[in-house]
C-alpha cells in the first residue's frame, strides 16, 4: 500500500531477528504483526501480536527468516523504522527507532507522529529518490 519498490519499510537488528524467530517457533505463528493505535499520553501506541495468518493489504517484511506483518493503517507511520530487541536487568522488550516520531511520553510507551500530510510528503520524496 505505502511500499517503495526495493526498500523495506522496516528493518530488524540481529537481536530483533532472533527474538521474532523465537516467538514464531514458540507460538507456532507465521510472524509478528505490528501496528499503531490511538492511546497513551502522547496520542499513539505501538501494537504487537502473534500473526496466525496474513491479512488483506498487510505489508510483509522478511529478514533472515523472521517475518513481520505491518497493518495497513500503520505502514506510513512505521516507514524507515529500525526494530531492535533489548535485554536488561529488569525487562526485555522490542524498541522502535522511528524517524517519524516527533514526541514521546516520559515512559516511552506512547508516541506522537508527524501529521499525515507530512508523512505522505516524506513517502513521496522517498519514492522519487528510488
Amino acid at each position: 500500500m505505502f511500499a517503495i519498490p526495493g526498500k523495506s519499510p522496516v528493518t530488524l537488528t540481529p537481536a530483533a531477528v532472533r527474538q521474532v524467530l523465537r516467538l514464531m517457533e514458540k507460538e507456532g505463528t507465521h510472524g509478528l504483526r505490528i501496528g499503531v493505535k490511538k492511546g497513551g499520553c502522547a496520542g499513539m501506541e505501538y501494537t504487537m501480536e502473534p500473526a496466525v495468518e496474513l491479512r488483506e493489504h498487510e505489508e510483509v517484511v522478511e529478514q533472515d527468516g523472521a517475518r513481520i506483518m505491518i497493518e495497513p493503517m500503520a505502514q506510513m507511520f512505521l516507514f524507515g523504522t529500525e526494530i531492535d530487541y533489548e535485554t536488561g536487568l529488569l525487562e526485555s522488550s522490542f524498541r522502535f527507532r522511528n524517524p517519524n516520531v516527533t514526541d514521546a511520553c516520559g515512559c516511552g510507551e506512547s508516541i506522537k507522529f508527524d501529521d499525515v500530510d507530512t508523512l505522505k510528503a516524506k513517502m513521496d520524496a522517498a519514492r522519487a529518490g528510488s
